[in-house]
């Protein structure tokens, strides 16, 4: 029994031994494919790294870029939907470009082209549209002190309101600055 014995531990050391080396072999493959990944991993990350610089540079020239172009095209539109009046008989030309020198364009375009022929009913309409303009600044001005007072009234009110300690709904309540 002892040769018996002494086979059979054998045979259990040599199973033992090549299933030792199997699980080594098993260990060496998945540290190979361990390393596989981690280089994916980091091919990925660069990839992205990239990505991301190049995003960075694409933000940082539409935020240098993108402001003036959105003013350009405002004043553009602006200016496109502005109405031209004709200042040769209200305004002169230096008043005008002192003043507000977009005016001066309607002006100047009458002074190129002075074969032009405006029918009676623009320039009468015009002048109307002038005068209309003028009369509204002109009560607005006047009612100014009038507003004036009516808020300065209102405010007292809420202040007195207020420091009578009663409750006050938010929407009239005063932001603090």
């Amino acid at each position: 029994m002892s040769t018996r014995r002494r086979g059979l531990t054998e045979s259990t050391r040599s199973t033992t031994a090549i299933a030792e080396q199997q699980q080594r072999e098993e260990n060496q493959e998945e540290q190979v494919r361990d390393e596989e990944e981690e280089e994916e991993e980091e091919g990925d990350e660069e990839k992205l790294e990239e990505e991301v610089a190049e995003m960075a540079k694409k933000v940082k020239e539409y935020r240098s870029t993108l402001p003036n172009q959105l003013k350009s095209k405002l004043s553009f539109l602006l200016a496109s939907q502005r109405p031209q009046f004709s200042l040769s008989s209200h305004v002169s030309p230096s008043r005008a470009a002192s003043h507000e020198p977009h005016l001066l364009q309607g002006a100047e375009s009458c002074s190129e082209n002075p074969n032009r022929e405006l029918a009676a009913g623009d320039d009468d309409r015009t002048a109307d549209d002038i005068k209309l303009l003028t009369d509204k600044i002109s009560n607005n001005i006047s009612a100014m002190p009038k507003v004036l007072k009516r808020m300065n009234e209102c405010i007292s009110r809420l202040d007195k309101l207020i420091s009578s300690n009663e409750t006050i709904h938010p929407a009239f309540k005063r932001k603090k600055s």
